[in-house]
């Protein structure tokens, strides 16, 4: 539950951010509305949702919604995951949802509890509470 829990707050952060970053673009739109199914500007989304998990997760090892929960994300040896590993997370991620959802489902039957983006990226969830 605490997972779900943190993926249901960093969606609330990211839909922020997205926001304020779509924000930045006005400007250089004229105030013009941007159009449905714009490659560059769901590239940038993209992007920016990438360096919103990445940073996170490289820097301190968690977004701010697994901090919330004392969650957090390292490497197999035991460290805070590297850009690349980062990369094969978040993109690996995406395919899990591209796939309904069923690389998520696989760490309810995994017995490490692993997702299949924890597998590709060497990656695993870990908690540890701060009392």
């Amino acid at each position: 539950m605490r997972r779900l829990a943190a993926i249901l707050y960093d969606c609330l952060l990211l839909t922020a951010v997205l926001f304020v970053g779509t924000a930045t673009l006005i400007p250089f739109i004229g105030g013009n509305a941007i159009e449905s199914g714009n490659l560059a500007y769901n590239a940038f989304l993209l992007l920016i949702s990438f360096l919103y998990f990445g940073w996170h997760w490289v820097k301190g090892g968690q977004t701010l919604g697994m901090r919330s929960w004392h969650i957090f994300v390292i490497n197999e040896s035991g460290q805070n995951p590297n850009w690349r590993q980062a990369s094969l997370r978040f993109f690996s991620a995406l395919l899990s949802l591209l796939l309904l959802g069923l690389g998520f489902v696989w760490s309810l039957f995994d017995k490490n509890k692993l997702a299949l983006h924890d597998h590709l990226s060497k990656t695993r969830l870990i908690t540890r509470n701060n009392h």
